[in-house]
């Protein structure tokens, strides 16, 4: 009976989605009805041929991103959750997208600082791989650790140490590096979901897909997981196994997702605890189809609040999920049955 409940609101929350995603889609500086869009997506005309571009190269890529990196987040926050048992762990607590942070950091603010002039003139692909090469090498550093290092509890204090040292790293070439080099960091650092072409969509879609198989082949090891490392292993589960799998799936989904969008706050964080408190399970066969939809759908929302309809104007991605991913995570918090999830 429970299991009906939990698969009638996969189900539910899957149409919730395409609502969002069409309402994304329809919302911006020129509002575009929504029976305009599905009519042009399902025979191809277009009432003007101005809709037909801004759907097609801007806002159907823009929402196609916002999912994928909702779903990136928000699976790998749960497993960052539940392997750790912290109800506050997060994609970003192993350091990988500190990573890509300081590859992005030595593309743009280092060559500023050292006179190269790289920094102002850069393709978004020179971001994307500065930032994924970034991510890359702290995986790598992460599960040499990760080899000699038994305890979870200590790499997860490790992956802080390293996310810590790196934002001093980005610190030290944020003060020698120019104006012009740092203003565009800064912009690069809050987050967004435009400027990204269909090929590169297509590369990050991909790598969603690749970061899923060891989530899903693993599924049932989480369920163990959250009654401590003791048990899982008295259910013959190997929890050094486990832990490469974690580490490397939230390595290519957190890592690819700010290498291409920038780091997005507070999804990773909030999402599991709002499919944790829809579904009222902790079945991971539920909770991470649940998430990945509640990542997207969130992420959705707040790209369109972003947008501020009407206006030309768009606020950057980061602030919008801060601004409602703080008051989630505090009510949570605040919960009284909120340890109990743990």
């Amino acid at each position: 009976m429970k299991n009906n409940r939990s698969v009638t609101f996969i189900f539910g929350a899957f149409a919730f989605l395409v609502c969002c995603f069409l309402m994304n889609v329809s919302l911006g500086s020129v509002n575009i009805p929504v029976s305009e869009i599905i009519h042009g997506f399902f025979t191809g005309e277009w009432g003007k041929a101005s809709y037909e571009q801004i759907i097609l190269y801007y806002r159907l890529p823009k929402a196609i991103l916002a999912i994928l990196a909702g779903i990136g987040l928000s699976i790998s926050g749960l497993q960052m959750q539940t392997f750790f048992r912290n109800p506050l762990a997060g994609p970003y607590v192993l350091g990988i997208s500190s990573g890509a942070g300081l590859g992005v950091a030595i593309l743009i603010l280092a060559s500023s600082a050292f006179g190269l002039g790289l920094g102002i003139a850069i393709s978004p692909w020179a971001t994307v791989i500065s930032g994924t090469l970034g991510a890359a090498l702290v995986l790598v550093i992460v599960s040499l650790v990760a080899w000699r290092i038994k305890d979870s509890m200590t790499l997860l204090i490790v992956g802080l140490m390293f996310g810590s040292a790196v934002s001093a790293i980005i610190s030290v070439l944020s003060y020698f590096s120019g104006a012009e080099a740092l203003k565009l960091f800064t912009v690069w650092s809050m987050g967004s979901l435009g400027g990204l072409v269909w090929n590169q969509i297509l590369v990050l879609g991909l790598v969603i897909i690749v970061g899923m198989v060891p989530m899903v082949i693993s599924i049932k090891s989480y369920n163990a997981m959250l009654l401590g490392e003791s048990y899982a292993k008295s259910m013959g589960i190997n929890p050094t196994q486990l832990r490469w799998l974690m580490i490397l799936s939230t390595g290519l989904l957190a890592g690819s997702v700010t290498a291409f969008c920038g780091p997005i706050a507070f999804i990773g964080i909030a999402v599991p605890h709002v499919a944790r408190m829809i579904w009222k399970t902790a079945d991971h066969r539920i909770l991470f189809p649940a998430s990945a939809l509640m990542g997207g759908i969130l992420l959705l929302i707040c790209d369109a609040i972003g947008q501020l309809p009407g206006s030309a104007q768009t606020l950057p991605i980061n602030a919008v999920t801060s601004l409602i991913g703080a008051p989630i995570v505090i009510s949570l918090v605040l919960r009284k049955n909120f340890s109990k999830e743990f």
